[in-house]
């Protein structure tokens, strides 16, 4: 749901949807939407015995730890609402426990007041694919209850009006709320009459997050429980700034880009995105961007990126800031030469790769990768030049050319089974003094159309000593088709 949300294709909120994570007898119950709920599916539940209730139930794999990061990066996106936002989601607690906490303390004038706030927090949260439930409360216990066990928009909410709700709504744990339960403390009012005494004798061992008195301290305000944002990462930045204006930064580079380096060495990380900004005179920007193969704080060869790009700047009237900075960065730790001086041949080959592609485009940068299929034309594909191939190249010899598509070439040969004696391709013939074969490749049935013949290929070699891969279509009699038909698939060097 958290990578459908994100490309705006969150299932509908009517539709039973769960996610599943493994149990110690099979899958069960992770998270499930409120229709899925409504229909009776339980979390901690087995998947099996759910999907018997609701068979309409649409099941995802959870993903507690990608979850966990998307709501950090959410809790940043809200702080265009206050400085003060933070994710909720403890490591041992429920996924339908984790939210969003915002000390809106002095901020929500600036939106318009309390109920136009909540409503734009709806908003924006719906326009990203997500169902919120947004409260507003004194203290962050009791808007984290009024959010799941309240009204859907409770303004403001006094000690009194919380009483009726669930003692769940006190952020427990299951062990105390089953306690709780057996003792016919079902409501926080009922919880908050006792004496304060008895409570504290009876929970006394429990830890802080789950005593219900500190939990109902925290909801009153009487303890405090303060947000406490996590830091944004220092960017990573150098600038330039200029007492007149200029047309060239040129010779501003070496120095910014040192500056950045240096930045990125001592947070030991390396960048694989850099941004250049100049900011002209008339206010505009021009911006201009590169990128690595991999993580690299190698200032040369990051300034030899932008060597050939600086004359898209357009400078206007001239500029007088430079802005160097690096959005995308990566940990990278100290390297060490090897014990002869040398250096490494990976780092060699990402530069080689970057200056490459710094030249003439991406899209003219790859390289060839095995892909599992025993069908030559499909045994390979191109990747980016350092990414990493997925399957092992097969231990066969094949040519080191291979003709896209296949030439048809007409044969002769000694009995219809058997070896080529000549062929005739590009109105050249060419008379077989060595062949070996057959090799035979069948077709791929799962997504070879029906009636596909099978291939049998011959390396044959000419006369003259030249080299080729030769397949013969088909076999006499297969009934997929009249007489077998000869290409020329390969050359060999």
């Amino acid at each position: 749901m958290r990578q459908a949300a994100r490309r705006g294709e969150a299932p509908c909120d009517d539709a039973p949807m769960a996610l599943a994570a493994e149990g110690p007898h099979g899958p069960v119950i992770h998270a499930a939407n409120r229709a899925a709920r409504a229909a009776g599916v339980t979390l901690g539940a087995r998947l099996a015995d759910m999907r018997a209730l609701v068979p309409t139930l649409r099941v995802d794999h959870a993903d507690p730890q990608g979850d966990r990061a998307a709501l950090r990066q959410l809790a940043l996106w809200a702080r265009r609402w206050c400085p003060w936002t933070a994710a909720d989601a403890p490591e041992d607690s429920p996924a339908e426990t984790h939210g969003l906490i915002l000390d809106t303390t002095g901020s929500a004038h600036l939106h318009g007041g309390e109920p136009a706030m909540l409503e734009g927090m709806e908003a924006g949260l719906s326009t990203l694919g997500f169902t919120a439930r947004p409260a507003l409360a004194p203290t962050w216990g009791a808007a984290w209850a009024l959010a799941r066990f309240g009204p859907v928009r409770a303004i403001q909410a006094a000690a009194e009006d919380l009483d009726p709700l669930p003692a769940a709504a006190l952020r427990l744990d299951g062990e105390t709320l089953l306690l709780l339960n057996r003792l016919g403390l079902r409501t926080i009012g009922t919880l908050a009459a006792l004496p304060r005494l008895s409570l504290a004798r009876r929970f006394a061992r429990a830890a802080p997050p789950q005593n219900p008195l500190i939990r109902l301290d925290q909801l009153t305000g009487k303890l405090p429980e303060p947000v406490s944002p996590p830091g944004i990462p220092e960017p990573f930045r150098a600038d330039a700034r200029l007492a007149e204006p200029i047309f060239d930064p040129t010779h501003h580079l070496p120095g910014l880009f040192a500056d950045l380096c240096g930045q990125l060495d001592r947070a030991h990380r390396g960048a694989r995105r850099l941004a250049l900004t100049v900011y002209r005179t008339d206010g505009e920007t021009r911006r201009i961007e590169a990128a690595c193969a991999s993580a690299s704080r190698d200032a040369a060869h990051l300034a030899f990126l932008f060597r050939d790009r600086l004359e898209r700047i357009d400078p206007g009237f001239g500029f007088d800031l430079i802005s160097l900075e690096a959005p995308l960065t990566e940990p990278l730790a100290p390297r060490q030469p090897d014990l002869a001086g040398g250096t490494d041949a990976a780092v060699e080959l990402a530069q080689l790769a970057d200056r490459l592609a710094a030249r003439f485009g991406k899209a003219a940068l790859s390289r060839l990768a095995a892909v599992e299929s025993h069908i030559p034309e499909r045994a390979e594909t191109r990747l980016p030049p350092l990414a990493a191939p997925k399957v092992e190249p097969a231990d066969t010899e094949r040519p080191q050319r291979l003709l896209s598509p296949a030439e048809e070439v007409l044969v002769l040969y000694a009995v219809p089974e058997g070896p080529p004696a000549q062929f005739r391709w590009r109105r050249r013939t060419h008379r077989v003094a060595r062949y070996q074969g057959p090799e035979r490749i069948a077709p791929e049935w799962w997504q070879d159309r029906p009636g596909t013949r099978l291939r049998d290929y011959f390396k044959v070699e000419d006369e003259a000593g030249h080299r080729y891969w030769l397949y013969r279509e088909g076999v006499q009699g297969d009934g997929r088709g009249g007489a077998p038909r000869w290409f020329l698939h390969g050359i060999f060097a």
